[in-house]
């Protein structure tokens, strides 16, 4: 991710990369030097990027995957002070499709529904990120437990990450899916979500708000 991102914003006019940061690096200085911050790291590091982002006062987007209650809560401090857009998935076509997914939901209240991801053989947390969003996105509509609603993960090759959500009854069944190509999708969604978050107000966001 840090390539595609690192690359998307060579390609852009109104961007400039002031810097990558790994684990070790100088983080206070890159801090010094640009705009926005986007990090794509791990959970393990989410603490120590998202303090030096509200030390500096630096706009941040996360798209860490996996986070746990440590982390969530490290992020909504953080947005006291600075503007935050965190998202388990910065494509702006899984945003439409969440959206989508709450409609569904809630204008077919009695049928069955169930949530399908797949990804590529590297990645760690099952279900994915995204999974547990539209499952969240579900429970928020039929005001049930999130973990209520089945979900199937499937590890396979390279996949970038495949999400699909089927309503069914006994006579019909509705499928909405999002399939990604290639993960340039999410260093394009970031950088859309970092031009939206500069001079915006201190707050913790998602590409819901970035969209509309």
């Amino acid at each position: 991710m840090g390539q595609a991102i690192a690359a998307a914003i060579a390609a852009a006019d109104d961007l400039r990369h002031a810097g990558t940061w790994d684990r070790g690096g100088d983080l206070d200085a890159l801090l010094e030097t640009c705009d926005v911050l986007i990090d794509f790291t791990l959970p393990e590091a989410t603490d120590i990027v998202t303090e030096a982002a509200a030390r500096h006062g630096v706009p941040l987007v996360c798209g860490v995957s996996g986070l746990g209650e440590k982390q969530l809560a490290a992020l909504q401090r953080a947005a006291s002070s600075i503007p935050i857009v965190y998202d388990r998935n910065m494509s702006v076509g899984i945003a439409v499709l969440e959206n989508l997914v709450r409609e569904a939901a809630r204008s077919l209240p009695g049928f069955d529904v169930e949530v399908r991801e797949t990804h590529h053989v590297h990645k760690v947390d099952a279900p994915s990120g995204t999974a547990l969003k539209l499952r969240e996105a579900i429970a928020a509509v039929r005001g049930t437990d999130p973990a209520e609603i089945p979900c199937a993960s499937e590890r396979r090759g390279e996949v970038p990450g495949d999400h699909e959500v089927v309503l069914s009854s006994a006579t019909e069944r509705l499928t909405l899916a999002h399939s990604v190509a290639t993960r340039q999708v999410f260093a394009d969604g970031a950088l859309v979500a970092a031009r939206w978050v500069c001079g915006k107000s201190p707050g913790l966001f998602t590409m819901h708000d970035v969209l509309e």
